[in-house]
């Protein structure tokens, strides 16, 4: 068979994904499994064993006429035989049925249950947030593959070492130690985000407590602030991945670091992913329908009233779950978990 799986948009969300793609390959280890996603997405799974193939293909929330037909138009020249949404979209679900793909799988939201031939729950039957690993692996169990891992898996390729090769050569002598990587990103919005005071902060303390490398995971959104917290801090042993923002560079350089320290975005995912720990910083985002399923990965929260409120602006005003969390707390885990995971 010839199988084609919709991966999700987001990067955090295709690399929660990586688990039921394993369990698809086990289970369907004769067949053909084709990625179609979002150029970034396809950059980011480049090399992932589950996968066969890969089909970049441009993608909109709105999902516009023109996706419509261009997806239907895909699935129709390439045959499938089966069809997995992890996405929830109304619109793939029309072009799977403009299609005719005979069997077209996936979670029942936005009114697209008419749309499939095998519809699961989109939420747990008591109402609880399901952790996006497990919905995922929902798919490849309805599918019939059996219990998998939620353990999550990254490549990289070389060139992707080629450019950490590189960019680790500008720590100098300093090259040789341990590097903790802090990504304060969040493409849901600046309602993720930490203070730059705080990550100056963690940052210095890194550099003068620890003698770690500190390795600023940005692209052209962080870049200004980046280039403000190193300026902050005149010392050797302080880099940023702004002049060359690759999604490749980001997990070589997430791999061969000690520990990460990251907001609820993307490029946390790729800590456990390759072995690595992190402390994750959550403000409005609930980290129950994020849960990796490892010790690797460490929360750190305020437990207000308001959280989470899952809003990209503070609906509030006072952004009180970030501006509040101070460098402290979050120092004292990331000490928790360097000494729980030496390396």
């Amino acid at each position: 068979m010839r199988l084609a799986l919709l991966l999700p948009n987001w990067v955090g969300d295709a690399v929660m994904a990586t688990p039921a793609l394993r369990a698809l390959r086990r289970h369907f280890a004769h067949d053909e499994l084709v990625g179609i996603a979002p150029p970034a997405i396809c950059a980011l799974l480049e090399g992932h064993p589950s996968l066969d193939r890969l089909l970049p293909m441009r993608t909109r929330r709105s999902f516009p006429l023109a996706r419509l037909r261009a997806l239907t138009r895909l699935l129709r020249e390439e045959r499938f035989d089966l069809l997995v949404h992890f996405t929830n979209s109304l619109g793939s679900a029309a072009a799977g049925a403009l299609a005719r793909v005979p069997v077209r799988i996936g979670h029942v939201r936005r009114g697209r249950g008419p749309l499939l031939t095998r519809r699961l729950p989109a939420e747990a039957a008591n109402g609880a947030p399901v952790p996006a690993i497990d919905h995922y692996l929902a798919l490849a169990a309805a599918l019939g593959a059996g219990p998998e891992s939620p353990q999550m898996e990254l490549a990289t390729s070389a060139a992707d070492e080629a450019a950490a090769d590189r960019l680790w050569e500008s720590f100098g002598t300093r090259r040789s130690r341990p590097t903790i990587a802090l990504n304060n990103s969040g493409a849901f919005g600046a309602a993720k985000l930490w203070t730059e005071d705080g990550v100056t902060s963690l940052a210095a303390r890194i550099l003068e407590e620890l003698d770690h490398n500190v390795l600023l995971l940005a692209g052209p959104a962080e870049a200004e602030a980046a280039a403000r917290i190193a300026a902050a801090l005149p010392r050797p042993g302080i880099l940023s991945t702004a002049a060359m923002p690759t999604l490749g560079l980001s997990k070589a350089a997430v791999r061969r670091s000690r520990l990460m320290v990251s907001t609820d975005s993307g490029p946390r995912h790729f800590a456990p992913a390759f072995g690595v720990p992190v402390v994750s910083l959550f403000g409005p985002t609930d980290p129950q329908r994020t849960a990796l399923h490892t010790p690797l990965d460490r929360w750190v929260r305020l437990d207000l009233d308001c959280q989470p409120c899952q809003q990209r602006v503070c609906p509030l005003g006072h952004h009180r779950c970030m501006r509040a969390l101070e460098a402290d707390r979050v120092w004292a885990a990331m000490t928790e978990q360097l000494e729980r995971f030496p390396r």
